[in-house]
This record gives structure tokens, sequence and C-alpha cells, in this order.
């Protein structure tokens, strides 16, 4: 059984090609677009461009969580992203939008609002006022899609791979218990969170681990830090080939989805990594 959203909204089959969730940044903050399209108008705008480009599906996000980045409350946070969200839903009807915030009561406004799907960078696990419903309890309750994503504050590992995985399975198990659908989770490995460069390579160079976890993956690496370094590139607009070759690394481990800032540098890569992980079961 496939993902479905609670609209009704068509949602993309990610078991027959990679998809590309292209990112819309409406704060005043982020790391590479801040301040781009924190307007009504903005943001329609450059949504027709990421889906005439070939993005599948949008993630809104109405709080930068860049490093440093300072937390916003959940009335700032409402107010920067219902008016844009309304505008989305209206001007693309058919559109699959997900809203990339960790406050449950968010999510609940958001999924009202008309959004199709969570993407969760806190894995389900924000909970700053315990009486409050947590984020799986409202997708549950709403029957949404949830993305988890792997995350800790600082990058303290004993044993890397054993315990990111049994984050994450702790999350997974969460999100089952409350109700949401098996059908209905993501996972996401949180590639540029709590983690040094090191581990983030290693998070792409071994995301078959993750996929072997039974979900589909969401693998987001653009523009990031890690990219910067590697490449000694400190403008994050500049960072193309790293953003397209983890991208296809990753395709190849078993990723399902890409987020990305920059869809038609990586839509012909896509067709080709695909092709190529298909083989014979490819079909012109």
């Amino acid at each position: 059984m496939s993902w479905s959203s609670p609209h009704g909204t068509p949602l993309p089959p990610w078991r027959e090609r990679t998809l590309i969730m292209g990112v819309l940044n409406v704060t005043p903050d982020s790391f590479s677009d801040g301040g781009k399209a924190n307007t009504v108008d903005q943001a329609v705008r450059q949504v027709a461009q990421l889906l005439q480009e070939g993005a599948d599906v949008i993630d809104v996000g109405a709080e930068s969580t860049r490093p440093q980045a300072q937390p916003i409350d959940v009335a700032t946070e409402r107010s920067r992203l219902l008016p844009i969200l309304k505008a989305l839903r209206k001007n693309f009807p058919q559109t699959p939008l997900s809203v990339d915030t960790y406050k449950a009561a968010i999510a609940e406004a958001a999924i009202e609002a008309g959004a199709d799907l969570i993407n969760d960078i806190e894995g389900g696990n924000f909970s700053p006022h315990p009486e409050h419903a947590d984020m799986a309890k409202v997708c549950a309750k709403l029957r949404c899609p949830l993305i988890l994503m792997h995350r800790r504050p600082e990058p303290n590992y004993e044993n890397f791979w054993p315990e990111v995985l049994a984050d994450l399975r702790r999350s997974i198990n969460q999100a089952l218990e409350a109700g949401v659908a098996p059908s209905q989770l993501w996972t996401d490995p949180g590639f540029g969170f709590g983690k040094t460069p090191a581990q983030n390579l290693m998070l792409v160079r071994n995301l078959e681990k993750i996929a072997a976890l039974g979900y589909p993956v969401l693998l987001g690496t653009s523009r990031k830090s890690t990219l910067g370094l590697v490449l000694n590139q400190n403008d994050p607009l500049a960072r193309h080939e790293g953003n397209v070759t983890t991208a296809i690394w990753g395709v190849a481990q078993g990723c399902s989805m890409v987020r990305v800032h920059d869809v038609t540098p990586l839509v012909k890569y896509l067709k080709v990594a695909d092709a190529l992980r298909r083989g014979p079961l490819w079909k012109a």
C-alpha cells in the first residue's frame, strides 16, 4: 500500500522512480535563501518555477533550522506559514505540499490548511509541553504521512551506526504505537544535523543501512556545509557538484526522494541513476 494524503491529493509513487522534493523557505534567515520567498506572491512564483523544473513535492518551511538559528514560537511560525500555505493550496490544488516543522500544533494547523504531509526534523521527539498532543498522535489522527528525521543535539556517539539506527527505530516505533500507518512513514538520516562532517559523509556512503529499516528514505544534502568543506566552497549557492553527487550516490543506496533547492541540475542525473538502479527492470 502506498502513502496517501488526508485531502486526497495524488502523491507520486515513490517505488517507480526517485522523487524530487523542492525546498521553499518562507523565512528571513535560512542559511542560503532566507528572505527570497517570505511573501505570498514570491512563494507562489517560486513554487511555479520548482514545479516547472520537475519537483514532485514542495516542502514549505517557516522556521530556519540552520546552525545557531534562533527558535521561534508557535504564533510566529503560524503567522509566517499559513497565509502562504493557503495560497499554495489554492494555486496548486494537485501539488503535494509538505510542511517542515517539528511542532505538533503547527502540523495540525498546516494539515487543516491543506498540507499533505509533515517533515519533522526532530523525528517526532520534540515535546516542550508534554500535556499537548505530540507529532505522531496528530499525524495519526489526521491520517497524514510523516517523515521522521534522525537528529541529536550534539554529535556524541560511541558507536555511530548502531546508535543512529536505534534512534530511528525508536522514532518509528513511537509513530506506529501512536497509530500512524506503516505506509505513511518515511525516514531521513539527518545529514547536517548533530553530526560531524565525516559522520554526514558516512550517512550517504552507507545509506542502505537506513533503507534496510523498511521505510522509504528522504535524503537532504542540498547546499549544506559538509559539501562546502569537501569542495572548499563557502558559498552555499555554488555547491552544485556536491548536491548532485550525494543525491546520485543516495539513489544507488536506496534513497526514494531527494530534498533539493536546485531542481533543474538534478533531473536528468536522477533519470540515469534510476535506470541503473532498476537494471533489467528498466523500461523506456
